[in-house]
């Protein structure tokens, strides 16, 4: 047991402790720091209703499991914490959080590719191997300013359905889901899909993708990616690279 681990914490919200300040330093990891801001809240076990987010005031490659703040819906911290958490971060991903019956994680980034992507009225062009398969669950949200305001969530919800990327317009990558490796892998194939596509920009018309190849793109990723739950794998492999070099996330 970590010697900084709350005195109250189950062994289930360790374990969603460790995991969810693993996710921080892989972000750190790829370049997909928001320096203190962009939270990405992981739900809590249990009916209360209580998420884990990043501690407002520390860099990605400053947070460990001990130092995620536990709030609740409301953005109220539960229990004591020595950083506040982000209000514009929290707001729109507790309307997700509330709405959406089986969004456990909501990651958000501000990507120089992502946002790249997000300010071109085209937005993503289903060209590449990784848009491929987003087909059919990729959605838009417009731009309303910083995202602070409640009222903005019934529009937001309206946008997302029931699609689990979502690109905001003039402002970055979000995608929600029932676990945070299956978040962490739709955002990874969300950036990836917009790293190709900037890289491409310069090289004039894009070969297109058949709608049928789309669907069956998007089909095949899921099949691929089910032998231990999808991002599962790809998620514990990244945690092994960033242990090598510094575990203090455990903490």
């Amino acid at each position: 047991m970590s010697t900084n681990r709350p005195h109250d914490c189950t062994d289930e919200e360790w374990a969603a402790r460790l995991q969810l300040a693993a996710a921080y330093r892989v972000f750190n990891h790829f370049g997909w720091s928001g320096l203190i801001y962009n939270p990405s809240p992981l739900r809590l076990p249990g009916p209360e209703r209580h998420f884990l987010l990043n501690p407002f005031g520390l860099h990605y490659s400053e947070v460990k499991a001990s130092n995620l703040v536990k709030v609740d819906l409301d953005g109220r911290i539960i229990g004591v914490s020595r950083w506040p958490i982000n209000p514009a971060g929290f707001t729109p991903h507790a309307t997700i959080h509330a709405h959406i019956a089986h969004a456990h994680c909501v990651m958000h980034t501000h990507t120089t590719a992502g946002m790249a992507v997000a300010c071109a009225s085209e937005g993503l062009s289903i060209t590449n191997f990784y848009a491929a398969q987003l087909a059919g669950n990729l959605a838009y949200h417009d731009f309303e300013g910083i995202t602070v305001h409640a009222d903005e969530g019934p529009r937001l919800l309206e946008s997302i359905g029931d699609k689990q990327a979502v690109i905001l317009r003039n402002h970055g990558l979000l995608v929600w889901s029932e676990t945070l490796p299956k978040a962490f892998y739709t955002l990874w194939a969300l950036q990836r899909a917009c790293e190709v596509q900037v890289a491409g920009a310069a090289l004039g018309n894009r070969i297109p993708i058949s709608k049928e190849v789309q669907r069956a793109c998007a089909v095949d990723a899921g099949k691929l990616n089910t032998r231990v739950g999808m991002g599962e794998d790809v998620f514990d492999a990244m945690v092994r690279v960033v242990d090598r070099s510094d575990s203090s996330w455990r903490e």
